[in-house]
């Protein structure tokens, strides 16, 4: 289970004093615990990778805003939290392969223009759930669907 690897991680961060993996996988592992007390459940493993997209789109508009605030030093932060975050998500999915599935799922919704997009990432989001991210989907979507028109 991810929360059981992310522990592990942590273990071994803390014997090599790595101060932001540290307190990266500390906050992680939070962020599961609250969501098993909201829902009074274990959390699986598709539901924490959801979870972490959470963070790193978090993070990614956090970064842009101390970026814009020039502080660099903590944009920089936030960027090496997103890496740590992201190495406990599955494999993710190339370009060419989202690309793929989402001209499957526009062909098999019969989208013909934007008005289209919601039902197709809808589809589209639950087949790839996991393996890319929602930003991605989404732009990859609308260029097919502006090909179409």
């Amino acid at each position: 289970m991810i929360k059981d690897e992310i522990r592990n991680d942590l273990k071994k961060a803390l014997k090599n004093r790595e101060t932001l993996k540290v307190s990266t996988l500390r906050m992680m592992l939070a962020e599961l615990v609250n969501k098993e007390k909201e829902k009074g459940e274990s959390i699986v493993d598709e539901a924490a990778v959801k979870i972490f997209y959470t963070m790193i789109k978090k993070r990614e508009e956090a970064a842009g805003h101390y970026k814009d605030a020039g502080r660099e030093g903590a944009a920089q932060k936030e960027k090496e939290e997103i890496v740590i975050i992201k190495s406990y998500l599955p494999p993710q999915l190339g370009e060419g392969e989202i690309r793929e599935e989402a001209k499957k799922v526009i062909a098999e919704v019969g989208a013909h223009d934007l008005k289209g997009l919601g039902k197709v990432m809808g589809v589209l989001s639950k087949k790839l759930s996991g393996k890319a991210s929602g930003k991605e989907m989404s732009r990859i979507v609308k260029e097919e669907i502006e090909k179409l028109q």
